[in-house]
């Protein structure tokens, strides 16, 4: 009987993960589950009412402390024209719907799996509804409310205070697919018009954060191999999306990317007279009428932002100072001598005043007190501030100089170097996989490995770029995880021999090394293709590019330029290093130009086992 409810169990568990591969908050409910531990939810004293009056008044306070600032009057440029829509057809919603994740709202009149099902017989007539839209340029009505959940940031903190919550937005399923067929639409003009910013990583093709972190980490390596000091700067904006000027968001609509007619229209009824109401402990607030922001949880809120926020390229690039953003995160920097680190903080101090400005102006708030500031480069450059690293200075703040910044998941160091980043990820990596092991007996083989792949594996992976040529030492640290998650899955103990056979031939894992070498071939894969960020295929060059040397061997096999560095420990580590260097060393047959990416990705791993 033991035995039997053991099976049963397992079974049950195994169904379960199954199910929720791919979603890790759901794994994470699942695994809470097992170990019978609570799903954390606090409530507080607090009402629906409570939740909707605060997170109306604090949009409030922001356009209150912006509206004082005259608007910047919106140019109109030279691009190519979005007057209409293209038609939808059934065939297209029906591969929208069955798509789509099995997510149902409050507000849909039928749960979304069963849409799902009868995709086929709604599809004609939600296709029919969708062109009716676009074709008067009317959003339908019943799709502008939002049902908002308050959630907790973090377990732990004061359930009474507002503050620590987070707004949830839930729109209906038809809203959001609506949304999609539109965004699909939308992302073809802009990108076949080139209409996109260059250095914006987010929601877009083939951007993510760890590109971005590349970019930036790739830069910071380059000025502390030339000999120099860089001052990296975080922006943080306080409710970005929700303080968006649904006047100014039109104009740059109309003025910079070309949307005119049934297009325009179609987006001033999109984004006017839409309103939300709270879901709080059973109970449910007041409707709250919305004048500002793009709609949060939306398919489309996002982009727009991006498009929103597109022209603060141009006013960074007056101050000759490097930019790049994911999102509403936005990082400022700039390298210079350690002697000439004065006037770098005046023209640092001068780009941030007018990116206040110019965000004062769009209806934005910096927010000041998540700012943060990191000067990095080698130990001897930065011994020469005697300790005291020059701080800036915005209004009557000041911002201090940090040791350690977190930039887009990495924790990045003044020296560098990646030591604190990867104690950071092995400790969570290790609390997992001691919360694994505790459930492992109720757990089969496949599920604990779906559940280790989910939290444990995908951090050591993530950005795991900025460690290529990294000291042997601290990579060991994340093989050491790699170690005990593969013991985890196998349920064997430390000292099994067996170690190597059950990483390399059983679960088919790289060694932590490896995988970096992996990653960094797959994107000079992708540069050499077109299918990588511009701003990362600009750092490669390929040799048949160069002049002189498109009739040499390296020229017919392929191969990248290595560009020459000073120092191993800053630019040999750089992506345009270190990437053609992996690349160069693979065998002619990988570097064929014909392989495509899946051939590709399958042979170069192949290739590495065969060095084991």
């Amino acid at each position: 009987m033991r035995q039997t409810y053991e099976e049963k169990c397992r079974q049950f568990w195994r169904k379960e993960i199954d199910a929720n591969q791919g979603d890790s908050r759901r794994l994470w409910r699942a695994l809470n589950g097992v170990m019978g531990a609570t799903s954390g939810v606090e409530t507080g004293t607090l009402s629906a009412d409570d939740f909707a009056k605060f997170f109306q008044d604090k949009v409030d306070a922001v356009r209150a402390s912006t509206a004082s600032t005259p608007v910047f009057d919106v140019p109109y440029r030279e691009t190519p024209t979005l007057e209409q829509w293209s038609t939808v057809t059934s065939d297209e919603v029906e591969r929208l719907i069955s798509s789509a994740l099995s997510k149902t709202c409050r507000l849909d009149p039928a749960p979304t799996w069963l849409v799902k099902d009868m995709g086929s017989l709604l599809a004609p007539f939600i296709a029919m509804l969708f062109n009716k839209s676009l074709s008067s340029g009317c959003f339908p009505a019943d799709f502008k409310q939002a049902a908002v959940l308050p959630l907790l940031k973090k377990s732990g903190l004061d359930a009474s205070d507002p503050k620590n919550y987070r707004p949830v937005s839930n729109l209906s399923f038809l809203s959001k697919l609506l949304e999609r067929v539109v965004q699909k639409r939308l992302q073809v003009y802009l990108d076949s018009s080139n209409l996109m910013p260059a250095r914006q990583s987010a929601y877009r093709q083939f951007h993510s954060t760890e590109t971005a972190v590349t970019k930036v980490f790739n830069d910071l390596l380059w000025a502390a191999d030339d000999g120099q000091i860089s001052a990296l700067c975080l922006l943080d904006l306080t409710a970005a999306f929700d303080t968006v000027d649904h006047d100014l968001m039109l104009l740059k609509l109309e003025r910079l990317f070309g949307f005119r007619g049934i297009v325009l229209e179609w987006f001033h009824s999109y984004l006017c007279d839409r309103t939300f109401y709270v879901i709080y402990n059973g109970s449910t607030s007041c409707t709250v009428y919305v004048w500002c922001s793009v709609p949060q949880g939306s398919v489309l809120g996002p982009r727009l932002f991006i498009l929103y926020t597109a022209d603060l390229e141009e006013k960074v690039d007056e101050h000759q100072i490097c930019y790049h953003a994911y999102a509403d995160d936005t990082q400022l920097y700039l390298r210079c001598r350690c002697e000439d680190s004065a006037s770098a903080v005046g023209r640092l101090e001068h780009c941030i005043t007018d990116v206040n400005h110019w965000m004062s102006a769009n209806r934005l708030r910096l927010n000041t007190d998540k700012t943060e500031l990191l000067w990095c480069g080698s130990k001897y450059s930065l011994s020469k501030f005697g300790g005291c690293a020059p701080t800036i200075r915005l209004g009557a703040d000041i911002i201090a100089a940090s040791e350690h910044v977190r930039l887009l998941g990495v924790t990045l160091s003044s020296d560098l170097s990646l030591d604190k980043h990867v104690s950071t990820v092995s400790a969570t990596c290790f609390c997992h996989l001691r919360q694994i092991r505790r459930v492992r007996k109720s757990l089969d083989a496949g599920s604990t490995a779906t559940l280790v792949h989910a939290f444990v594996t995908s951090r050591i992976d993530y950005c795991n770029v900025v460690l290529a040529e990294s000291p042997r030492a601290t990579t060991d640290k994340l093989q050491r995880v790699m170690n005990a998650a593969a013991r985890v899955i196998s349920n064997t103990q430390k000292y099994d021999s067996g170690l190597s056979f059950l990483l390399h031939e059983e679960l088919h894992w790289l060694d932590v090394v490896d995988r970096v070498r992996y990653k960094l071939a797959v994107l000079a894969y992708r540069s050499l293709h077109g299918t990588a960020p511009q701003y990362l295929t600009s750092l490669l060059t390929s040799a048949s590019e160069v002049t002189g040397r498109q009739y040499l061997r390296s020229a017919a096999q392929q191969k990248l330029i290595v560009p020459r560095c000073r120092r191993k420990t800053f630019g040999c580590r750089t992506f345009s290093v270190a990437s053609p260097s992996v690349w160069n060393a693979l065998p002619d047959s990988l570097r064929d130009p014909e392989l495509t990416l899946d051939i590709f990705r399958r042979q170069l791993k192949t290739y590495f086992f065969t060095l084991y």
